[in-house]
Formats: C-alpha cells, sequence, structure tokens
C-alpha cells in the first residue's frame, strides 16, 4: 500500500478517536463477561433492562465505536455490546475473518446468553455482520438496523475500496503508535489488518438475499458516507422502500426505513448522539404490516 493512501486509513479513525473517548458516562451499571463462542472467547458488556439490543461495533475499534450511545441506547433497553474475532478484548484465534463466521459467532452468543430473539445494530463492518446474521439465522432477529454499510461491496466510494484493496500489515504497524494500542493493549494489529484486509478486499452482493428479508429493517446512514448514495437508495428499494407514494395517511408505506444523519461521516456518525435517537424511535415504534 502507498504510504499515502494507508495513512488516510489510519488517520481517518484516529480523527474520531475524540468521541469514542467519551464514552465513559457510566449512567448504566455494566456487566461484562467473555462467552465461549465457536473456538473464541468473545467478550461482550451488558447495560440497561428492557428488551434486548445487540450492538456490533465497526472494523478495527471495538465497543468504543459507539461512544456515549451505548448508555443512551440503555435507558430503555438491555444493550448487548459485544466485541469481534480480534477486536478490543476479544483474542483472536486461527480462523479468517468472514462475514458469515462472524454472524455465526453472534447467533451462538444469543444462545449462550439465552435469548430467543433480539434486535440487532450494526456499523459498517459490523452492519455487514448484523445484515448477515438475519440472512442466515433470521428467527433470533426481531428488528435489525445497518448504520453506514453496503449490502454489497461495490456500494462503497471507488476510492474506498481502493484503500480495502491495499490495506495490510503495514497499517497495522501504524496503528501501534495509535491511542488505540493504549485502549486495546491486547490486539495483535498487524494481524487484525492483514485479516481485515483479505476480508474487505473480497467481492460480494448480497442484493438477491438483501430483497427477501422479512424483519423489520432500519438503514441509517451519513449525508457524506463512504457509501455512495446511488447504493443506499438501491439498498433501501431492496427492501421495499421507496417505490410509491406512502398516502396521506401513510399505509402505503414500507415496513422498513431510511435514515440520512446530516453534518455526518462514515467516521462521526457511530457516536453522533442523533444515531442513538434515532435508532432508539425505530425500535420503540409498532411495524406496520409486511411489505
Amino acid at each position: 500500500m502507498a504510504r499515502g493512501s494507508r495513512g488516510c486509513f489510519v488517520v481517518a479513525i484516529i480523527v474520531s478517536l475524540p468521541a469514542l473517548f467519551a464514552q465513559t458516562g457510566n449512567d448504566n451499571a455494566v456487566q461484562s463477561g467473555y462467552a465461549p463462542v465457536n473456538g473464541l472467547k468473545m467478550y461482550y458488556e451488558i447495560r440497561g433492562h428492557g428488551e434486548p439490543l445487540l450492538l456490533v461495533h465497526g472494523g478495527v475499534v471495538g465497543i468504543a465505536t459507539f461512544g456515549a450511545n451505548v448508555d443512551a441506547l440503555a435507558k430503555n433497553r438491555k444493550v448487548i455490546a459485544v466485541e469481534l474475532q480480534g477486536h478490543g478484548h476479544t483474542a483472536d484465534i486461527e480462523r479468517p475473518l468472514s462475514f458469515e463466521a462472524l454472524a455465526d459467532d453472534i447467533f451462538d452468543l444469543l444462545k449462550q446468553l439465552n435469548l430467543q430473539k433480539a434486535d440487532i445494530a450494526g456499523y459498517s463492518l459490523g452492519g455487514g455482520v448484523a445484515l448477515q446474521v438475519v440472512l442466515r439465522h433470521p428467527e433470533v432477529v426481531r428488528k435489525l438496523v445497518v448504520v453506514s454499510a453496503p449490502c454489497k461491496r461495490q456500494g462503497m466510494y471507488p476510492e474506498v475500496l481502493a484503500v480495502m484493496d491495499q490495506m495490510g500489515p503495514d497499517a497495522g504497524e501504524m496503528m501501534k503508535e495509535s491511542p488505540l494500542s493504549k485502549m486495546y493493549p491486547n490486539v495483535n494489529w498487524t494481524t487484525l489488518f492483514t485479516k481485515l484486509g483479505r476480508l474487505l478486499s473480497t467481492n460480494y452482493d448480497w442484493s438477491k438475499e438483501t430483497a427477501a428479508i422479512k424483519v423489520p429493517t432500519l438503514l441509517v446512514f451519513a449525508d457524506a458516507d463512504a457509501v455512495r448514495p446511488e447504493h443506499i437508495v438501491e439498498f433501501y428499494k431492496l427492501l421495499g422502500g421507496g417505490q410509491r407514494d406512502a398516502g396521506q395517511d401513510g399505509v402505503r408505506r414500507s415496513v422498513n426505513q431510511l435514515a440520512v444523519l446530516p453534518g455526518q461521516t462514515h467516521y462521526t456518525i457511530a457516536a453522533s448522539p442523533a444515531l442513538a435517537s434515532t435508532v432508539g424511535s425505530f425500535l420503540s415504534a409498532t411495524a406496520p404490516g409486511s411489505h
């Protein structure tokens, strides 16, 4: 990878760190633990009470991805925030990263926690994982929230894909000098970036499967996202949205929803206070009939 593009990727992660470090509101007591899942010891944190909501973070950063939104969402729900293979407090294992395997980890974690059904919200990499949970295990998902993630790789801007294609151990070496290395001292950054590079450079297109989803779904994007606006519309239309006028009483609207948060980018949306309010409203609403 050229040093310029590699540096841009690492800088983009570090730019979002102030919001992440501001997460320690401690409004809710935290129950943390490790669950044996498919050879992993998967780290999780539980806050709040009520209907369960499982949060799946983006690539590189762990639960801190969501900043103060974890506590904000836990005011009305039981929030289970997880850390994926090789991320945060969850140690890596001898297994490649794949959306499918990570989704199966989430499914098995729900079983470990004796949860028959839960809402699932995922951001970026975690959005792809959350989408795969629904595609592979729809019976365990009540509602789905996908934040700043496409349903096909080509839905992202070419320059973003170019950086993903070149992502590898050199970028991991740079992360060793970042504040994240102090937040997560046990992460093997070189291995993580190598595995993420292989995952994120692999082509995928889940359009056909996405069109068959029956679970009520909210798509959330930034108005300056890494996902192209054309794909945002395409994604929403696959879910039955944007097909017709909803009518004066809204009766013909889709069960699924689309939100575009102003003044946000792919790197700031997860910690934006607007995300918690948008997600909370969707999860608490009574869904209309399926599309």
